[in-house]
């Protein structure tokens, strides 16, 4: 039982009892869908998991054991309902698939290239949005991590796109000064990336609302029709783009040496 989970499934709910007397203004935002996310998978009278668990927290709040018919569940980590192709090999192009980086090498990689990455998070929370986002839409996190790298420069940026932005994937931006996308937080604009990718990789819908204002433009122009490789991207991501996947796949094994 994860305890951390416990607790925050507490603050939530009583978070929640009180916002239902608080009225909703039209200025009123939710910037990020898993703010809402957490769910109780509760015992045979549900009215009682809460009080049971504020009991516990209160009699031992240092260390509390849960009892075993009490499960916190956090719906955005479960395992997700579809297969992914296990990635064995470093030349596997395949941009559906799991990481084979791990999330220190892609920190260490990121530091040693820039060790002061122009990001409103820490690199370690970067990487981790990554792979957060990417597990969970089967979308290999430390390639699409890569690209991320070779989009902003190591998060140097320069180009049209600023760091206000959290667009890591040059969403939107056609030069020429066009800056493209902008995200509320962070991993809003790691989430919009991986669902790019995914609008690109496969015909199934997002596991999380499509935060990507460009998604439903790449499933109406490919229909049933998918990009497999990171190379497929040459010339669709980035235009030209003649070597653009071959790119973002040798920063990929170079993270692998880390």
């Amino acid at each position: 039982m994860n305890i951390n989970r416990a607790k925050k499934f507490i603050a939530a709910a009583m978070l929640g009892a009180f916002a239902v007397s608080i009225p909703v203004t039209a200025d009123a935002r939710i910037h990020d869908p898993k703010m809402a996310a957490k769910s109780v998978a509760r015992e045979a009278h549900p009215g009682n998991t809460l009080a049971k668990l504020l009991d516990i927290f209160a009699t031992t709040p240092q260390n509390p054991a849960l009892p075993d018919d009490v499960e916190v569940v956090d719906d955005y980590d479960a395992q997700p309902n579809f297969s992914v192709p296990q990635t064995v090999s470093t030349s596997d192009p395949s941009i559906i698939g799991t990481p084979m980086a791990t999330q220190q090498q892609c920190v260490r990689y990121l530091l040693r290239n820039n060790p002061n990455p122009n990001l409103p998070v820490s690199a370690e929370e970067i990487v981790a949005y990554y792979y957060e986002e990417g597990r969970r839409e089967g979308i290999r996190p430390d390639v699409a991590f890569a690209q991320a790298l070779k989009e902003t420069g190591f998060f140097r940026y320069g180009g049209d796109v600023i760091p206000e932005q959290n667009n890591y994937c040059g969403l939107g931006t056609t030069g020429g000064g066009v800056k493209g996308e902008f995200f509320s937080t962070p991993q809003l604009g790691v989430r919009a990336h991986i669902q790019h990718l995914l609008a690109y990789s496969s015909t199934r819908m997002p596991t999380t609302p499509v935060v990507d204002p460009r998604y439903s433009l790449v499933r109406q122009s490919y229909g049933s029709r998918t990009l497999g490789t990171w190379q497929d991207l040459n010339g669709r991501w980035a235009v030209p783009g003649r070597y653009y996947g071959q790119e973002i796949l040798s920063m990929f094994r170079d993270i692998l040496i880390q």
